[in-house]
């Protein structure tokens, strides 16, 4: 289970980019989270698209209305349920989103503000279906390669 927020400025993305990286951002984790790219993993996933006001995001200080046009601003909130997320396994999911931001936006990279944060909402703190919900209890779904279900059971059982 993973939610993506997008926070942008009004407008910034269009529909047909909002379409493309509802795929390609639930891609972008649901790879490295469990270990292989299964289609019907993807319902475990929501991407949100939030748009504020250039008087509603600042940076550096300022309010993007007082800067002008040119700043690029974007905050991506990724959280995600405890699992196997060593650094290099989070690093790995960055970068990738990023990748997939901007692709979707037509650059060869990512503006340097745009911000990912990588949240992992501990054990226990993750509530679905009327309940609390834990990743142990999705690791014989037959979506987790085997040596991601383990590598998942340690890291929540240390």
């Amino acid at each position: 289970m993973t939610v993506i927020t997008v926070n942008t400025l009004t407008d910034r993305l269009s529909l047909d980019q909002r379409r493309a990286l509802a795929q390609t951002l639930t891609d972008a984790v649901l790879v490295p989270e469990i270990g292989q790219f299964v289609p019907a993993a993807r319902a475990g996933f929501q991407v949100h698209f939030v748009e504020r006001e250039p008087d509603m995001m600042a940076i550096g200080g300022l309010l993007l209305a007082d800067v002008g046009p040119d700043r690029d601003v974007m905050v991506i909130d990724v959280a995600v349920m405890d699992a196997d997320w060593r650094r290099e396994v989070r690093a790995e999911v960055i970068e990738r989103v990023l990748a997939a931001m901007a692709d979707a936006c037509g650059l060869d990279k990512p503006s340097p503000a745009w911000w990912v944060n990588f949240r992992v909402i501990d054990e226990g703190s993750w509530g679905s279906s009327g309940g609390v919900l834990t990743i142990l209890s999705l690791l014989d779904s037959g979506v987790f390669t085997e040596e991601k279900a383990k590598a998942i059971r340690a890291a929540i059982s240390s």
